[in-house]
């Protein structure tokens, strides 16, 4: 019996000078885990939102490009657009999307960029509350075939 007790002390006094090493090397492991986690749900989000402010941006472009100065058409079979009539279509459809962007008419070119705010899941734990991400979409007024 005496012999168990001077091993254990023995244990004891070889082992102590890693005590609590597993804890560290646990909890650096954890919060890797955690931002890589963040990182592919809140990234993924970020990817989606992306998107969907491309898609709305092209959109409200096609739905400013149909903004053709109908006078002008008739008086001279050229297709121009009415620059105030466009703008006011594009930001009308992102309205009705419930996007928020900037719309600008250049000759028959319609360019719309949308911004869209993209709370985090994860990230926030980190203090990344929001990402923020922007979409681009341009189209021109053409005569068909």
């Amino acid at each position: 019996m005496i012999g168990v007790t001077v091993t254990y002390r023995r244990l004891r006094r070889c082992g102590g000078e890693e005590a609590g090493m597993v804890t560290a090397f646990v909890v650096i492991f954890t919060l890797a885990l955690l931002a890589m986690a963040g990182l592919v749900l809140d990234g993924g989000l970020a990817l989606a939102a992306k998107v969907q402010a491309i898609d709305a941006a092209q959109a409200a472009a096609r739905a400013g490009a149909q903004a053709i100065d109908i006078p002008t058409y008739r008086a001279t079979g050229q297709i121009t657009l009415d620059p105030a009539q466009a703008t006011a279509d594009a930001q009308g459809f992102l309205a009705a999307a419930g996007e928020h962007g900037s719309v600008t008419v250049a000759g028959e070119t319609v360019e719309v960029t949308v911004t869209i705010t993209q709370p985090t899941q994860i990230l926030s734990v980190v203090g990344v509350d929001q990402l923020t991400v922007t979409g681009a979409g341009s189209a021109t007024a053409q005569q068909g075939p």
